[in-house]
């Protein structure tokens, strides 16, 4: 139910922000989405202080985790650039605008779709809730990740426009693939393997900010496969140790 809720959250946030997209003057309208950033830049900030965690460092052994994450990141880059996921997200953007007759700005709505899909599905909340709510734990961080991602996508929408509403795709596979894997296989994660992901993704989380915030575009889609790697490396290392 954790990902059907904010499913929904995402959907409903996304429809009030197209009601008041032409009725905030533009520059509450930025100032809105500024916020947003700041905010995402703080979380990510935040996330990063799971490179101090005990059980991380301590599976780490003589590397320093903060080099962990870096290779997971260039791993990942490398991987997500040859498989070209930003380039096939921003594809999938603009199919999406084609096949539903979207008017306005076409950019517009694959930034829209692009920067929410990415906000919505990197954040550590997104994993650890689907797996909380997979292993019948609650669905109480989906709740609020889903009064979060509602209230973001109010302030997108009001932006960047319907694009944001079918970020609820992708939070859907993704949320939904975590949960059922963890009902079928269990608890698979250790505390470092899980925080070797919240490390990663916050640095992730920084890059959609610098979206955001239009300070630099960064291929943040493309270091996706990094939050696959960050855990793996973080197992492999554990077990050489």
């Amino acid at each position: 139910m954790g990902t059907i809720i904010n499913v929904l959250a995402i959907l409903i946030g996304s429809f009030v922000g197209m009601l008041l997209g032409n009725r905030l003057p533009e520059k509450m309208s930025r100032t809105l989405t500024d916020a947003m950033g700041l905010v995402v830049l703080v979380i990510g900030a935040m996330n990063l202080a799971d490179l101090s965690n005990e059980d991380f460092k301590a599976a780490t052994g003589i590397f320093p985790t903060i080099l962990v994450v870096l290779a997971s990141l260039l791993i990942g880059g490398i991987t997500g650039s040859l498989l070209k996921i930003e380039q096939r997200l921003e594809g999938f953007g603009s199919w999406l605008q084609s096949k539903t007759k979207s008017k306005g700005d076409r950019d517009a709505f694959i930034q829209g779709f692009v920067n929410a899909s990415l906000l919505f599905t990197i954040g550590p909340m997104a994993v650890l809730g689907a797996l909380q709510d997979g292993l019948g734990n609650g669905i109480d961080i989906l709740g609020l990740k889903s009064t979060l991602d509602g209230f973001t996508s109010v302030a997108f929408a009001a932006t960047m426009g319907p694009g944001v509403a079918f970020s609820a795709i992708p939070v859907g596979l993704w949320q939904g693939l975590l949960t059922v894997l963890a009902m079928n296989v269990g608890e698979v994660l250790s505390s470092a393997a899980v925080a070797s992901i919240t490390a990663t993704g916050g640095i992730l989380l920084l890059g959609t900010g610098l979206r955001v915030l239009q300070l630099r575009m960064v291929s943040v889609a493309d270091l996706l496969p990094s939050l696959i790697a960050a855990p793996l490396l973080t197992i492999v290392i554990s077990s050489l140790s």
